[in-house]
């Protein structure tokens, strides 16, 4: 990449926490927390704006709960004042609420802002709390395209602020295995990776039962979901992409039955419809949503079947990396069990493994590993999880940003260069399908 463009360059990313495990200084992007922005001895005063399912869960009510010793809740926005109201209640928070995401600035005054929305608009908030002198952390994706990820850069660039990206598959018990063996040279340099992830037919229904089944909206799930996966290679290889190459089909979802309605609350198809989904069976999902639905319109169990579901249930992407590696990568979204595989071919032998998530027989061990050494035989084991969300990911990932970190020997900070590079693969693989052609990164960002 041309190192001589605005933004960040080659230099940069080697002192970042992607480019240390590469054998160049570089200091943990995270070092400056819990205490940026905030007086010594004095709480971190966080707002949170986005109250869904995840920011009023993680980042709202487990957030209060295991760290109000150290951080204090100030405010909550949204647009939708009936899913705030709910939120408050069960975050079980006497913030005030507000609709005007300045307004609430302006007169909570937080250190940090978590950015929780609908993915489109995380490049809004980000870079609007940024310039309000507000530190962020946000949810992945980073932004959904090319445009919102230039303006996050040259936006923390231009105020001087922090930005975390929240990359939760890096605390996986497995994912932190995986890099231990690769940062070893046990298997020698690194040639080509296999990358296969499945989403079942529960969880990946799920996505087009809402928002994420717009391109409009969350970028596809070459962005929404498969960010988590493109951001764990460039972490497990330390390298940037380079050229994407990606082929996408909608096989299974959208206009692909004959059966369809508004949602499956009313849909006269219940009785026969493989994706029925009751809704009315959660209490949680009931307040949060449908009791909300007047506001702002939002439905939650929207038809899987939609004609204007426009994003792809099947996709295969090539990945050429700056350090001469590649990726094969595939995501399918309607499989009979859930998880991924990886195989990693190296000079010396190959890792592989397989990491279990959803599966209709019984497993010993969350994921199973196997390396192999040339001509030296193999050695295979397991791994389980740990305690908490996604397998013991997410109390990890917040304990290194809201605790005293301590020394990031496996580089899992992540910032906003981080974040870059996860979506502009997931990007540049959207851009090759819709245009039938390779993808440069540099071709949507000068970074």
């Amino acid at each position: 990449m041309d190192s001589s463009k605005k933004g960040f360059n080659r230099r940069q990313f080697l002192t970042t926490s992607a480019g240390a495990a590469l054998g160049v200084a570089g200091m943990s992007l995270l070092r400056s927390f819990p205490m940026m922005g905030q007086e010594s001895g004095s709480k971190m005063r966080v707002a949170l704006v986005g109250t869904g399912i995840r920011g009023s869960g993680l980042w709202g009510k487990t957030l209060i709960r295991n760290y109000g010793d150290i951080l204090e809740m100030v405010g909550l926005c949204d647009r939708n004042k009936k899913r705030l109201a709910y939120a408050k209640k069960y975050m079980e928070t006497a913030c005030p609420i507000y609709t005007d995401f300045d307004k609430m600035i302006e007169e909570t005054r937080p250190d940090t802002v978590v950015v929780t929305t609908m993915d489109c608009f995380h490049a809004k908030y980000i870079c609007r709390a940024m310039e309000l002198g507000c530190d962020v952390i946000t949810e992945k994706p980073l932004a959904t395209d090319e445009k919102m990820c230039q303006e996050i850069i040259d936006t923390e660039k231009r105020t001087g602020r922090n930005l975390i990206v929240t990359f939760n598959y890096r605390y996986s018990p497995a994912a932190m295995k995986v890099k231990e063996i690769l940062m070893s040279g046990e298997i020698g340099d690194i040639t080509s990776v296999d990358l296969n992830y499945y989403l079942d037919v529960y969880h990946g229904a799920s996505y087009f039962r809402r928002w994420h089944g717009f391109k409009q909206f969350s970028g596809s799930l070459l962005v929404h979901k498969a960010t988590h996966h493109y951001d764990l290679m460039n972490w497990w290889l330390a390298a940037e992409p380079v050229e994407v190459n990606a082929n996408g089909e909608l096989r299974k979802y959208g206009h692909n039955s004959s059966i369809r309605h508004a949602r499956c609350m009313t849909c006269p198809h219940k009785g026969t419809c493989e994706f029925f989904w009751d809704i009315t069976k959660n209490e949680h999902l009931m307040n949060l949503y449908v009791k909300a639905e007047s506001e702002d319109g939002y439905i939650r169990d929207a038809c899987v079947f939609r004609k204007k579901i426009n994003i792809w249930d099947t996709m295969n992407v090539q990945v050429r990396y700056h350090n001469r590696v590649t990726m094969s990568y595939s995501l399918n979204a309607f499989m009979p069990y859930e998880g991924y595989c990886v195989g990693f071919n190296g000079t010396k032998g190959r890792l592989d493994m397989r990491e279990y998530h959803q599966q209709p027989w019984t497993v010993k061990s969350m994921a199973d590993f196997r390396l192999t050494r040339n001509f030296k035989g193999t050695r295979t084991f397991g791994l389980g999880s740990g305690g908490g969300g996604h397998w013991g990911a997410d109390p990890m990932m917040m304990d290194r940003i809201f605790r005293e970190p301590g020394p990031d020997t496996l580089n899992q900070a992540a910032g906003s260069r981080d974040g870059a590079l996860s979506i502009l693969t997931g990007i540049a693989a959207r851009r090759s399908i819709e245009q039938g052609r390779p993808f440069k990164i540099d071709e949507l960002v000068k970074i």
